[in-house]
C-alpha cells in the first residue's frame, strides 16, 4: 500500500475514534457527569472557572476498575 493509503487509513482510525469519544461525551452529559456535588464553579463577572473535581475522581476510579479487570485476562 502506498504512503498515502497509510494515511488515509489513518485518517479513517482517529475519525472513528474521535466519533466515539463524541458520543461517549454526550451520553456522559445526559447521566449528569459534571454536575456531581463536588464539581466547582467559579462565575466572577464574565467568567467562569470550572473544576470538575467530583467527576475527575469519579472517572478516574471508573477507569481504573475497568483497566484492571482487562490487565488480569
Amino acid at each position: 500500500m502506498s504512503g498515502l493509503g497509510q494515511i488515509g487509513r489513518l485518517f479513517m482510525y482517529i475519525g472513528g475514534a474521535l466519533f466515539l469519544l463524541g458520543l461517549v461525551l454526550i451520553l456522559a452529559g445526559r447521566l449528569g457527569l459534571g454536575r456531581l456535588p463536588g464539581d466547582i464553579v467559579w462565575r466572577r463577572g464574565p467568567v467562569t472557572v470550572f473544576f470538575p473535581l467530583a467527576t475527575s475522581l469519579l472517572l478516574s476510579l471508573l477507569l481504573t476498575l475497568l483497566l484492571n479487570l482487562l490487565a488480569r485476562r
